[in-house]
């Protein structure tokens, strides 16, 4: 195997160890010779599906190559551009990079994994992910002959915790017609909102969702419900991030508890009450005039009695008279 001729690695090196951009022809004119030179055997391997990147951290667009025994870098041209735009993400060729073109937005943002070179592993380092990055990435590749291949970068980020809301959320009552509000902000792509109630059930009717983007490209999601309330009533709101499969969710249940009770219902029990009340102390006061009545009643005819000459006859009398008798009898013996 013939040895590497490796040019002198600079003083200052980044953590992959990175070469500062040398001095080269433009890529555009790399490019046309890639790809007006004769067609080889390298055979280039990319990902069959996307690559997905969280929002704000890095990825790695994975492409490979199987060198021959006597390849060598300097041999190595490599080109990341843009699929539709051409636009230079990262470009390597006589041994270090070549960043003269790169486009601004990919400015420190790049790097490939230096030391994997030789063996034909020519992935793109890609920091700190942004929504506009998502897209399609081609990987030229020149080894005496060239190939491509393209790589799409998919970018996803989490949704968070649904909050949610009750307005109005004072004076209820049943029937009263409410909006359940559901927020759920910083995700990307755009979310899959449903609305179930306490059985699971999909409520479709009487929903309005509305998805705004921020600076950075992520979605603020906002899910408003409107029912017509019920006691011991749960109504959840579902969000989901199609891409990552995340699902995240939050409940309301509304019981009787947190239902103030109607002013008009308060004044008619209220006023039911005294009349009870009104109406028990009238019946006393009757119970108690009826029976004083009674008894004076019954008072004067012992009176009258009394009035008409001797005692009042009562079922002793006679029994005083036997014994009266009795007496006399025995003395008479």
């Amino acid at each position: 195997m013939r040895g590497l001729t490796l040019p002198s690695p600079p003083p200052h090196t980044d953590a992959l160890g990175s070469r500062p951009a040398a001095q080269m022809p433009c890529p555009l004119l790399i490019l046309a010779l890639l790809v007006l030179a004769p067609a080889g055997s390298v055979d280039i391997r990319v990902p069959n599906g996307p690559v997905i990147a969280l929002f704000g951290q890095d990825a790695v667009l994975h492409c490979s190559f199987s060198p021959d025994a006597s390849f060598s870098l300097p041999e190595l041209t490599l080109i990341w551009q843009l699929t539709d735009t051409k636009r230079l993400v990262h470009s390597f060729a006589s041994g270090q990079d070549q960043l003269a073109d790169q486009g601004s937005g990919y400015v420190n943002r790049t790097a490939l994994f230096y030391e994997e070179l030789p063996r034909g592993n020519v992935s793109l380092l890609l920091r700190r992910v942004q929504i506009s990055d998502e897209g399609s990435f081609t990987c030229f590749v020149r080894v005496h002959s060239y190939r491509s291949a393209a790589v799409t970068l998919q970018v996803a980020a989490l949704y968070s915790k649904p909050n949610l809301n009750l307005e109005p959320s004072k004076n209820l009552k049943p029937g009263d017609l409410v909006m359940v509000t559901c927020h759920t902000f910083c995700g990307y792509p755009a979310a899959t909102v449903l609305w179930q109630d306490g059985q699971g059930n999909n409520i479709t009717e009487n929903v309005t969702t509305s998805q705004v983007a921020n600076e950075e490209g992520l979605f603020d999601v906002q899910s408003i419900l409107r029912v017509v309330l019920e006691p011991n009533s749960t109504y959840s709101c579902l969000v989901r991030n199609p891409v990552l499969q995340q699902e995240t969710h939050a409940s309301v249940t509304i019981t009787g508890q947190h239902l103030s009770f109607p002013a008009v219902a308060l004044w008619v029990t209220v006023g039911l009450a005294i009349c009870i009340l009104g109406l028990l102390g009238t019946l006393a006061y009757v119970c108690r005039k009826k029976i004083r009545q009674s008894c004076e009643e019954e008072n004067a005819g012992m009176e009258e009695q009394s009035e008409d000459g001797g005692e009042p006859k009562t079922a002793l009398q006679p029994l005083k008279s036997t014994e009266n008798k009795e007496g006399n009898e025995q003395e008479i013996d």
